[in-house]
């Protein structure tokens, strides 16, 4: 079992800012993306050290370059201050 990054809590402030795309990321696997993206900006680890319990790496960051495309990580629960900004802020 490896160690979620955030809280239940924290995820459902996050959740709804995350988009859904045509062809993914699926929605039951939206956490475990973001944790793993998290938890690598965490870490400092190489992207390809993310543990499998979160999906690929490569899917992993594909995950966290559509969403920072997107302007997820700059508006939402992400903004500077926010509780659940984590590592991005």
């Amino acid at each position: 079992m490896v160690r979620r990054e955030l809280s239940d809590e924290d995820w459902e402030l996050i959740r709804p800012h995350l988009p859904i795309g045509q062809y993914g990321p699926y929605p039951e696997n939206l956490r475990d993306r973001l944790e793993g993206a998290v938890r690598r900006f965490r870490t400092g680890s190489p992207g390809r050290e993310v543990p499998e319990a979160f999906g690929s790496w490569s899917t992993v960051y594909d995950r966290f370059a559509q969403w920072h495309d997107a302007g997820v990580f700059a508006a939402g629960p992400f903004r500077h201050g926010s509780r659940a900004a984590g590592p991005f802020s």
